[in-house]
């Protein structure tokens, strides 16, 4: 058997085939190549410097101040890194918040293949989301954990990396259903349906997402009985989720127009209702052509979360204000503190990233 490729199905090349070309391909770019190289080399080597040959790495602020200005101060981060990954967390129950963004990271990468795709998924989920909150939460309802050596802990000292993961996983998790019913809704033939789907899309796609926020933690209560209004988490999950969904339906809706009307066609063809015929044949490839966009989407809400922020909610970039904000000894080194929460968000896109051209290729070869 042959093991040449397919002229039917040509691979496609590497990212750093791609970028090997474009630096070396001929020997005007080679020479544009070394000749940027050597402008940035001094600045490649002050960094290398600063970053890691002359940086102090020990808790020391004695150390870091006589450092400052010529090496870096991760020491910042030795001595701070508990209070900016867990915010105002109670500091004895640190392995909580540990474990629930343990949790939920082992959720996410078991969820990542597309074998286990299945309804039992969703019990996985509930149980490993149960999991989360009751760690986070010390109580399960009205009950208390307490017996059970989890001290109930207010939904207001949630923060840090946890409370990104959980806003991020959770807005996603619920608005990608509504999502799809708006991209539906939006094409239905019914005016009213239709007609409420467009106003939602069009409303909170026309508001930005920190008024939105805005109006879900400081006005909702106004409009309530006194002692009515959800905690401020809730609120929050609330709004962001509408916010997201809103967003994601016109993904959707644009992956739906680019279905050709040939499967419109077949689908009937075959003896399929309206709602068999998006289900079995046009939400399956409309979501596929849609992919790099929801991914995109999900890479946005991930940063978007630090909004939060203004509502007294303290995710990864707010714990990490109120961890050197009160103490004026390691104040000054906030450079260092923002880099190490970007190297997090850094991971956190580029891992979903990678993953979206690796589902991609998946479902490609699947297909073929």
């Amino acid at each position: 058997m042959s093991t040449e490729a397919s002229p039917m199905a040509p691979t496609a090349p590497s990212a750093w085939a791609g970028v090997w070309h474009a630096c070396w391909a001929d020997r005007r770019r080679a020479a544009l190549t070394l000749l940027l190289f050597a402008a940035l080399m001094p600045l490649v080597v002050w960094a290398l410097q600063w970053g890691l040959w002359q940086a102090v790495w020990v808790p020391d602020a004695e150390a870091c101040q006589a450092a400052r200005g010529v090496g870096a101060c991760w020491g910042v981060v030795v001595e701070k890194h508990r209070l900016i990954l867990f915010g105002r967390y109670p500091y004895e129950a640190h392995w909580r918040p540990l474990v629930a963004s343990l949790l939920l990271l082992a959720l996410l990468v078991y969820s990542a293949n597309p074998q286990v795709w299945r309804r039992s998924l969703l019990a996985v989920w509930a149980v490993g989301l149960f999991g989360v909150f009751a760690l986070l939460g010390g109580r399960v309802g009205p009950w208390s954990l307490q017996a059970m050596g989890l001290t109930p802990v207010a939904a207001e000292l949630w923060g840090g990396l946890p409370l990104t993961l959980l806003l991020t996983v959770l807005s996603l998790w619920l608005a990608f259903p509504l999502a799809v019913g708006l991209a539906l809704g939006r094409r239905s033939p019914w005016p009213v349906v239709r007609g409420v789907c467009v106003a939602w899309i069009e409303l909170l796609r026309g508001v930005p997402l920190v008024s939105v926020l805005f109006m879900a933690s400081f006005m909702l209560p106004l409009l309530l009985p006194a002692g009515a209004a959800p905690d401020v988490l809730l609120r929050v999950m609330v709004a962001l989720v509408m916010f997201v969904a809103a967003y994601l339906a016109e993904v959707v809706r644009g992956g739906l127009q680019g279905v050709p009307q040939g499967q419109h066609d077949a689908a009937r063809a075959l003896g399929m209702g309206p709602w068999q015929a998006h289900r079995e044949v046009l939400l399956p490839q409309a979501l596929r052509h849609s992919l790099p966009s929801l991914v995109n989407h999900a890479i946005g809400l991930f940063k978007d979360t630090s909004l939060v922020t203004i509502v007294s909610l303290y995710e990864l970039s707010g714990a990490m204000g109120l961890a050197l904000g009160g103490d004026a000894q390691w104040r000054p080194f906030k450079l260092e503190a923002y880099l190490f929460i970007a190297a997090i968000y850094f991971i956190g896109c580029w891992a979903l990233s990678r993953y979206s051209d690796w589902l991609a290729a998946q479902l490609h070869a699947a297909r073929t």
